[in-house]
């Protein structure tokens, strides 16, 4: 919206009519440097096998490898990664009043056939130089992924994207159940679902155990995938995910053969002393 070669009006002129503030103008992203990036991709590692990490003990793990580290950067990096330790929480945060918290439908609910249960969730990948987040959305039924995206930031568009392109492949589920999230909570996404009169779910603090199929999702994809290969560029790992989804997503079987292949597929990655 700043035209900087405007000549008859000067950027002070034009951030003060759009209640801009300057320095946002000239500021330019500035990349991770090598030492975080490293750092990140140990944090990710571990958080998979241990994701009841909070920022202290990430810490005390990255010192025990020889790195020093504080705390205030290893909670900056888990941040930015959008890690959170998963453990039961008292309710100490004070919801969006902008954004709706929708209840938890799935309690005691059997969930056994498709397009029933539909579920979203983001993950940070780590890339040679870089990292990207992914947004995926699977049937809880066939444990099928329907939809992905990826994006260089946490905002809502890749989220909607990604649910559009769902929807119109796949038809519309009962029940969308996703965490609490900015980029699920956020109107421009519920709205989507809502005019499609489809009923949404939304786990509370503490409801870890109803997430463990995208969260296997997760681990298989980045330890079978991601950290094989580290892709340069983002176009490098599109294409690698693609290979990868596909081959997960088996088209010519049937979904309940489907789901024994991936229940079985996805302990044997999840259970490491198996």
């Amino acid at each position: 919206m700043i035209d900087l070669k405007r000549p008859r009006l000067s950027v002070v002129r034009q951030c003060t009519l759009l209640h801009l503030n300057r320095s946002g103008v000239y500021y330019r992203p500035v990349p991770q440097s090598e030492a975080n990036l490293a750092l990140m991709r140990l944090i990710d590692e571990q958080f998979l096998e241990t994701p009841y990490y909070g920022s202290r003990q990430m810490t005390w793990h990255l010192r025990r490898l020889g790195h020093d580290v504080g705390r205030k950067r290893v909670r900056r990096l888990m941040a930015m990664m959008g890690l959170r330790a998963i453990y039961q929480k008292p309710r100490t945060s004070v919801p969006h009043p902008e954004h709706r918290k929708y209840p938890y439908l799935l309690r005691d609910l059997v969930i056994d056939r498709p397009n029933q249960v539909w579920c979203a969730d983001i993950t940070y990948l780590p890339m040679r130089r870089g990292f990207l987040y992914l947004v995926a959305i699977m049937d809880w039924a066939t444990r099928r992924v329907l939809s992905w995206r990826l994006s260089n930031t946490m905002d809502a568009e890749f989220c909607i994207e990604a649910l559009r392109d769902a929807l119109v492949r796949y038809g519309s589920p009962e029940i969308f159940n996703t965490d609490q999230g900015s980029q699920f909570t956020t109107p421009r996404f519920t709205d989507v679902l809502e005019q499609r009169q489809i009923r949404i779910s939304m786990d509370g603090r503490g409801r870890w155990p109803y997430h463990v199929f995208i969260e296997r999702l997760w681990r298989s994809l980045k330890y079978e995938c991601v950290y094989l290969h580290a892709f340069e560029t983002g176009s490098e790992l599109r294409a690698g995910l693609a290979g990868w989804i596909a081959h997960y997503n088996p088209a010519s079987q049937h979904p309940s053969v489907y789901m024994t292949v991936s229940n079985k597929f996805s302990c044997a990655c999840v259970c490491p002393a198996s």
